[in-house]
């Protein structure tokens, strides 16, 4: 007959007591802390040391997260929000740890245990503090994360096609995903032409040769768009989600290079 052995939080020693004539098992477990987690994926553990003559199982309930499984478990912040996270029972992070027939963790004799949590990337709640309390039959121990401000980008080509002389206007796209509430400035430097400035970009093409364009933050090409925060970046807040934003580019009329491929790259930057 195996007992269903209750997990204490640190520090404390959950006893359970066997039938007439069994023994006595008891379970220690640590806080499994995450640290500190900024959208990419994140490890954490808690180690327990299992004292027992006989047979044992360990259950591991959903927590008390809104909504939470024994799959996906959710961790609490501020203002409600959730964090989702996994507790499993191998390093490798492929076994469930629940509390269901065969989803327990069971061996025999004196041992130690180790839980292993994972939080899986880009999620991007409210920076702040998250717990979760995770149960078993009689006690429970904590788990917890600092979720940090974070941010990510990425952009799509500009490709203003075929110049003739003629004033030509191209667009690109920003997506641009912070963790909700988080306060940000996205900022485009002055490309990598030689002499070029956030005001007077250039393309490179055969021999060296340039040929001028400009980025803007408005579809009408009067707002400039630099990368000195407060001045010509483009300021917004974070929901979570990915927030889409266009650069609005344009070569002006009147220009006669030598005939080739014009190129520049431009870096954008994220402040936060």
């Amino acid at each position: 007959m195996r007992q269903r052995l209750a997990l204490a939080a640190l520090l404390l020693l959950g006893i359970g007591a066997w039938p007439a004539a069994a023994q006595t098992c008891s379970l220690t477990v640590t806080t499994m802390s995450f640290g500190t987690y900024t959208g990419a994926l994140l490890n954490g553990t808690a180690t327990g040391k299992v004292t027992c003559a006989g047979a044992w199982d360990i259950p591991l309930n959903a927590g008390t997260g809104v909504g939470a499984t024994e799959t996906v478990r959710e961790m609490t912040g501020p203002g409600g929000a959730e964090l989702s996270y996994e507790v499993f029972q191998d390093a490798a992070r492929t076994v469930n740890w629940g509390n269901t027939t065969g989803t327990e963790l069971t061996g025999t004799g004196n041992t130690d245990v180790t839980f292993y949590g994972q939080i899986l990337a880009l999620q991007f709640a409210a920076p702040g503090t998250y717990t979760d309390t995770l149960s078993t039959a009689t006690t429970d121990f904590t788990v917890t994360v600092t979720v940090a401000k974070a941010c990510t980008v990425s952009a799509t080509a500009l490709a203003f096609g075929t110049y003739s002389g003629s004033l030509i206007n191209a667009n690109s796209t920003l997506t641009v995903t912070c963790t909700k509430t988080t306060a940000y400035n996205v900022g485009l430097n002055a490309g990598t032409a030689t002499g070029a400035t956030v005001t007077t970009r250039k393309m490179t093409g055969p021999a060296s040769a340039t040929l001028g364009y400009s980025l803007y933050q408005n579809s009408t090409h009067t707002t400039n768009w630099g990368n000195t925060v407060g001045t010509n970046t483009v300021a917004g807040t974070g929901t979570g989600a990915a927030q889409l934003l266009t650069v609005y580019g344009q070569v002006p009329a009147g220009q006669y290079p030598a005939p080739g491929a014009y190129s520049d790259t431009i870096t954008v930057s994220v402040t936060y």
